[in-house]
This record gives structure tokens, sequence and C-alpha cells, in this order.
């Protein structure tokens, strides 16, 4: 239980503090203030809930433990419950938040929801959102999975992984506003409907590959020390 509710409020801050950022703080603090937002978030968490549950607050990240060998079927579900529930509840608040400013809409200003194509951020395409999102959470999950293994040093490697996301979201936010984490993606949706629904699909599939990819190197012990 413990490491469910650790994996619940982390989840929750990422959606909160990450999403926002941009709903919120987006005009004062522009992309790389976000991207430092949901990075700066991550690194939080990892101390703060790191030492119970792993911090993973993500499904892909919890797969591709699952992948590497590093977890079980039924922890991997457990966890994937309470990252979800965090995210729509981390998406909920936000939204009571940001609709307690006059001239906020829902419609016109969203809750920091991924996407893609005409009318949303940079305007990317399919095969461009398809192709970043499985690549960025590849090498995301390679710095999660390297940084904890055993010879790692333990310390360092919540800094690491924010440190990566916050990159992540430099380079990616005009392409997708950046999942790699498909509770990230589903909190703000559910909330948003829409496009944010309908595309939510990308978001679930590609994290996805991408994190068994980077399991699958790991697990061949391709990326493990001896």
């Amino acid at each position: 239980m413990k490491t469910l509710i650790a994996e619940l409020i982390g989840t929750f801050a990422l959606v909160l503090l990450g999403c926002g950022s941009a709903v919120l703080a987006g005009g004062e603090v522009g992309q790389l203030g976000i991207a430092f937002a949901f990075g700066l978030a991550i690194v939080a968490m990892a101390y703060g809930i790191g030492p119970i549950s792993g911090c993973h607050v993500n499904p892909a990240v919890s797969f591709g433990a699952f992948i590497a060998g590093r977890m079980t079927l039924n922890s991997m579900l457990q966890y994937w419950l309470a990252q979800f529930i965090g995210a729509i509840l981390g998406a909920a608040v936000l939204y009571l938040i940001a609709s307690g400013k006059a001239g906020y809409d829902l419609a016109a200003n969203g809750l920091g929801q991924n996407g893609w194509g005409p009318g949303y951020l940079g305007e990317y395409s399919l095969v461009a959102a398809l192709v970043f999102e499985v690549v960025a959470t590849f090498l995301f999950l390679v710095v999660i999975l390297g940084s904890t293994q055993k010879s790692a040093p333990g310390m360092v490697a919540g800094l690491a992984i924010g440190l990566t996301l916050a990159v992540i979201h430099i380079v990616g936010i005009q392409v997708t506003g950046v999942s790699v984490n498909p509770a990230r993606s589903l909190g703000p949706a559910v909330f948003v409907g829409g496009p944010a629904i309908s595309q939510l699909w990308l978001f679930f599939v590609a994290p996805l590959i991408g994190a068994a990819l980077a399991g699958l190197l790991f697990r061949q012990k391709l990326l493990e020390t001896e």
C-alpha cells in the first residue's frame, strides 16, 4: 500500500506542477520554464518517494522495468492503477485552480494536454509525433534503468532522470507537448476531451514501445554492468 500511495502522490505532483506550469504560468516562464518544471518535479519526487516506490510515476517506466525483469506483472498493474488515478486527480486540481481565473476557458486554454497536427503547437505530423515519443521514451528509459542499476551511484539518479526529462521537453514541446508518460497524457485528456481523447492512443502506444525497447536491452544485459 505504501508504494501505491507514493506512486499516486508522485504522479499527481508531476501532472499538477508540470502541466500547471504550462497552464498557469506558460506566458511568463516560456517553453524553457515549462521544461524545467517537469524535470524538477521529477527530481523532487525522486528524492521524496523514490525510497518507497522507486518513483516510477509513469506507466512506461513501470513497463520498462517489467520488461527488464525488475518488476512482476502484478506489481506493474498495481503501479499503473495508482499512476492513472494520481494523474487524473492532478488534472482535476489543476482545472479547479485554473478555472478560478476570469477568462479561463477549458476548450481554449486546455490543461496542458498532448497532441499533434493542425492547430496544436508546432503542427507536426502524426509520423513525427510517433517517432518523437518512441525515441524520447526509449532514451528516457535508458537513463532511468541505467542510473538505477546496482552499480550506479544511487544518490544522483534522481537528478539525472529529472534533467533528462527537462531536455526531452526542451526538444519536444512543440512536437507533442511531450508525453513519454501515458498517465500524464490521460489526466488532462479526461477533462479536455475532443482531440485530446481521440489522439490519446499514440501517447499510450509510443511510450510503451520505447520503454519495451530499452527494457529489452537491459534484460539482455547489453546495458547492464556485470
